[in-house]
């Protein structure tokens, strides 16, 4: 493990991180055709594997891109795993790029520590702002062109949004439709809490949130109620809890929206154990 990292193919060969991987003509790099998923590795496990790599499937077929099965991608997990010696938190990437114009996508992964900022995210919360996402939540079946439930390498609005989210004294941004609508976060999922109900906006115009799945299983077992339903803005300012929930960060309570100041309703703690968040 060096301080770049780890890189691995498919087949387990492990790269030298700052060696050139991509082609220049590469159409990921070209125009951000390909797909990805990040998952978390603790101690040595990667969490929820199976689901990211089915997701990783899933957006492969949205986008047309071809990239192998998913048991074509756990020898190249092993490797990044078994190589790492780090910190007992690893982020691991599963990236397909489309490759060169015509050809087949270039797959690899990658194994990188988790950021302090996330650490101090999960333990702090986070400021956010609504930004409007400029399409409703029908466009997700109305639009498939728009590719709103596909993991994808173009994230060039997302990473826009919180570049101007820093700029405006904030952390991170919540997109809401054109509808008014809640949708998601640029890299998280959204979740409310009312009373003991977790709620989460439908998945009809977002990313399919497998932090929050794994959420609303372990909530729904330790006695919460769970439901899928839209969300609306004076839902996130009336709820006794909102949160960002994502693969690598987990969870993160919402501390401010629009530079208001908003409690996390004391859960934060209980729902972050149900997600077996390391301390």
């Amino acid at each position: 493990m060096t301080d770049t990292g780890i890189v691995a193919l498919l087949d387990g060969t492990l790269l030298d991180p700052t060696a050139p991987l991509l082609r220049g003509d590469d159409l990921g790099v070209l125009r951000g055709e390909g797909v990805f998923e990040t998952t978390l590795v603790v101690d040595g496990r990667p969490r929820d594997l199976d689901e990211h790599l089915a997701r990783l499937s899933r957006s492969a077929r949205l986008t047309g891109v071809e990239v192998p099965g998913p048991d074509r991608w756990r020898t190249g997990v092993a490797a990044v795993v078994g190589a790492w010696t780090g910190a007992s938190e690893m982020v691991l990437r599963l990236v397909a790029s489309g490759g060169p114009d015509g050809g087949s996508p270039v797959c690899y992964l990658l194994g990188s520590g988790l950021p302090a900022v996330s650490r101090r995210q999960r333990r702090d919360g986070v400021r956010v702002l609504l930004l409007d996402r400029g399409f409703t939540v029908a466009s997700g079946s109305a639009a498939p062109w728009l590719l709103a439930g596909a993991k994808t390498l173009s994230y060039g609005i997302n990473m826009a949004a919180l570049r101007y989210a820093r700029a405006n004294g904030a952390d991170d941004v919540i997109f809401v439709g054109a509808d008014g609508a809640v949708l998601e976060a640029p890299t998280s999922s959204v979740v409310v809490a009312r009373g003991r109900t977790l709620v989460t906006p439908p998945e009809d115009a977002i990313l399919a949130g497998i932090t929050v799945r794994r959420l609303f299983r372990a909530a729904a077992d330790a006695g919460w109620q769970v439901r899928t339903e839209p969300v609306t803005p004076a839902d996130l300012t009336t709820a006794d809890g909102v949160w960002l929930a994502s693969s690598a960060r987990l969870l993160a309570p919402v501390v401010a929206i629009d530079g208001r100041p908003r409690p996390d309703g004391g859960s934060t703690a209980e729902l972050a154990a149900l997600l077996q968040t390391p301390a």
